[in-house]
């Protein structure tokens, strides 16, 4: 069963947040509508940064309006400092989606890995050549930043049709069991 709308894909960070709005259309196929980056400038107050990312995440959400918005759930810096501004440009891109009641799902960089490349410890470089196969790209998304959002939106699409999948599954199970066709 398809998604029925469009899907926010965030790679969140302090300098650079990437986005990217993706759609299913026929036959399971993946549509890139949208990608881009929210870019803040070191030389402002780290307030006004996080402000210039929520308003720009605020932006994309009213312009494309996504049914559910997908980020990793943990990530990795090299410090302290830094895996704590991380944490709050996460916490801005997590806002957005409540201010507009937007569903959160949230995935483990290796999960969104193993989505899109089918293993778990992929380069970057992996993932943007994969989201571009996937998406069927005649050219690689520019934005490394970009191309993780897509991937974070592509595993949370194929997380959903899994799990479709798995209720439909259910549910015939259900119907034959009620109506005493089980084979037991």
């Amino acid at each position: 069963m398809p998604i029925l709308g469009p899907i926010l894909g965030i790679d969140p960070g302090m300098g650079v947040t990437g986005y990217a709005i993706l759609e299913e259309a026929s036959a399971g196929r993946l549509i890139l509508k949208r990608s881009g980056e929210v870019r803040t400038t070191p030389q402002h107050s780290f307030p006004k940064r996080l402000k210039h990312l929520f308003d720009g995440l605020l932006q994309v959400i009213q312009e494309e309006l996504p049914i559910a918005l997908a980020i990793e759930d943990t990530f990795l810096a090299k410090n302290f400092k830094s895996a704590l501004k991380l944490g709050q440009a996460r916490g801005v891109a997590l806002l957005a989606a409540e201010f507009h009641q937007i569903p959160v799902f949230e995935y483990t960089p290796t999960a969104v890995k193993m989505a899109v490349v089918g293993y778990g410890g992929a380069t970057k470089e992996q993932i943007q050549q994969m989201t571009g196969r996937l998406l069927q790209l005649s050219t690689l998304l520019a934005s490394e930043h970009a191309a993780d959002a897509a991937a974070v939106a592509i595993c949370h699409i194929h997380s959903a049709q899994f799990h479709s999948k798995i209720e439909a599954a259910e549910k015939i199970g259900r119907t034959r069991s009620n109506l005493g066709l089980d084979e037991r």
